[in-house]
């Protein structure tokens, strides 16, 4: 399986005010951490099936920190406080998901081992109903 390479998108930085470069410098040391570890998982997993079930969890990681910002996007509006940064690290996530499940060697495992996530959820929801 190809490494991955995780980019931040020019429309995140985009979004980041004027005195965003510690942000900006941030989001790179996150991009560059999330890029390691799925690489390393990649480099020294025994087979597909253990890389997919690896980078599922970064993806939901991702997607959970998607969700977190989002939340943070009303609250601070409501503040008075501007929202940029919690959009951007929202917009970023939501890119880095996008790259992931994307990936040629990692999209139809990932897709696998997300049903197969979902099947076994299911299950268990359904035997706790009984």
């Amino acid at each position: 399986m190809d490494e991955v390479e995780l980019t931040i998108p020019e429309t995140v930085v985009d979004l980041l005010p004027a005195d965003g470069e510690n942000a900006a410098r941030d989001m790179e040391r996150a991009v560059a951490g999330f890029e390691r570890h799925v690489n390393a998982t990649i480099e020294t997993a025994d087979d597909e099936a253990e890389v997919a079930a690896e980078v599922m969890d970064v993806v939901e990681h991702l997607q959970a920190r998607i969700e977190t910002y989002d939340e943070f996007v009303p609250e601070l509006r409501a503040w008075g406080q501007s929202p940029a940064y919690a959009i951007a690290w929202r917009d970023l996530y939501a890119d880095l998901v996008r790259q992931l499940t994307s990936h040629e060697g990692l999209a139809d495992r990932l897709e696998q081992e997300g049903n197969r996530r979902l099947v076994d959820d299911g299950i268990r929801l359904k035997d706790l109903k009984d």
